[in-house]
């Protein structure tokens, strides 16, 4: 069985973990999505999600 989970979801499980462990503020966290969400509008986009789809299609192989 395969579970197909988003990479917004991980990231923002690992957000929110880092915000309970007191490792990240809640100011930084802010910084960080908004950078995320403006990130997502630029040319920059494609070529992240291409990164990010390939390193998780390699995962398996390791």
């Amino acid at each position: 069985m395969a579970l197909t989970v988003s990479l917004v979801v991980l990231l923002g499980i690992v957000l929110l973990l880092l915000l309970r462990s007191r490792s990240l503020g809640w100011g930084s966290a802010a910084v960080a999505a908004g950078f995320g969400f403006s990130l997502a509008s630029t040319g920059a986009a494609d070529p992240i999600n291409t990164l990010a789809t390939a390193l998780i299609a390699a995962l398996p192989n390791l």
